[in-house]
């Protein structure tokens, strides 16, 4: 099969990534195998490709948003049928012994398993999971649509919990890209007084098109104080800016696998008065099933750019430099369009 792997990773200016011929893979037991429809292109793939994200296996198929058809099954894999489609993403397997596991927050596993970083993933013409972490999607979506939920729409409906959203709350967004314009949809639904800080100048414009009440650029306050925020920026200077937003007892979840440094936080200025900074970390698989059931109910439409299948090196390039709004997405094989 074609597929496209991290050769040496390096800035995505050096073309870390290469368009090889590779072994089909097989199923084991309790897997599946489906041919690759969309792969969404998440600000993760770019952290893998960069080395920003330690090389966990050499020659990684990159991508972890994979919308495609079951063709072959493992021994042992009877959920979904021949022929059915499925999502794929980014969590790929849990122990389900430790103690994380146990208590129900196998997002902290201890010995995680992730598509696109430890195991192969989407850049490429066939994709194998277990069918334990594979979803069912929404069937109002075509495949374009669907991909970016599959990572981006999770990881942010998981922010928005850390959070502690509550509706009708102000809450704030730096950074609005694939996974912030989804998260802002549910928010928004839930009747949020959303305020958007962003650098894309296509970002902001999206932001005002859904339904965001402010929208302002990096270094502008949002002009009434925030009882949640969430930085989807992989920026650690974003942090004392989103903290300076809150109002008391406000709290910032960061929703990033990788953040730049974060500068000096004075505690008077940005922590006092019970402000909360958490991190965000993978997803649980119930996570993934509520925002899925939501994304159904409320109507959640992704933005996307889609890009040919040849041309995903060009796709990491234009996420870097923010040429885009909303969500890039390889157009893999015979992918479905309303």
């Amino acid at each position: 099969m074609r597929a496209w792997v991290v050769r040496e990773p390096g800035p995505v200016t050096d073309d870390p990534l290469r368009f090889v011929e590779v072994p089909d893979p097989e199923p084991g037991r309790g897997e599946v195998r489906v041919r690759v429809r969309t792969c969404g292109v998440c600000r993760t793939d770019l952290h893998v490709a960069e080395g920003d994200l330690p090389v966990r296996r050499r020659d990684v198929v990159p991508g972890h948003e994979i919308v495609g058809e079951v063709e072959r099954l493992g021994p042992g894999a009877d959920r979904f049928a021949v022929g059915e489609r499925i999502g794929i993403p980014w969590l790929r397997r849990t122990c389900g012994r430790c103690r994380h596991c146990r208590r129900g927050a196998e997002n902290l596993c201890e010995d995680p398993q992730f598509t696109g970083w430890t195991h192969d993933g989407g850049y490429a013409e066939l994709a194998v999971v277990d069918e334990a972490f594979a979803y069912r999607l929404p069937a109002g979506l075509d495949d374009e649509e669907a991909a970016p939920l599959l990572c981006a729409g999770i990881i942010g409906y998981r922010a928005l919990l850390r959070s502690g959203f509550r509706p009708g709350d102000r809450l704030g967004i730096w950074g609005f890209g694939g996974s912030a314009h989804l998260t802002a949809q549910v928010a928004l639904a839930m009747g949020a007084e959303l305020s958007v800080v962003t650098r894309s100048t296509a970002g902001r414009a999206l932001a005002g098109r859904l339904g965001a009440g402010w929208v302002g650029a990096p270094g502008e306050r949002p002009p009434e104080p925030l009882d949640a925020a969430i930085s989807f920026a992989p920026a650690g200077d974003v942090v004392p800016e989103a903290l300076e937003a809150l109002d008391r007892g406000g709290v910032l979840a960061l929703a990033g696998i990788h953040v730049t440094p974060l500068p000096a936080l004075d505690y008077q200025r940005h922590l006092f008065q019970e402000r909360e900074v958490r991190s965000v970390t993978a997803n649980t698989r119930a996570d993934g099933e509520a925002f899925l059931a939501i994304a159904a109910r409320i109507g959640v439409r992704s933005t996307t750019v889609g890009y040919p299948f040849e041309a995903a090196a060009d796709a990491l390039d234009d996420l870097a430099h923010d040429r885009f709004a909303g969500a890039a997405v390889l157009e893999v094989s015979g992918a479905t369009r309303r």
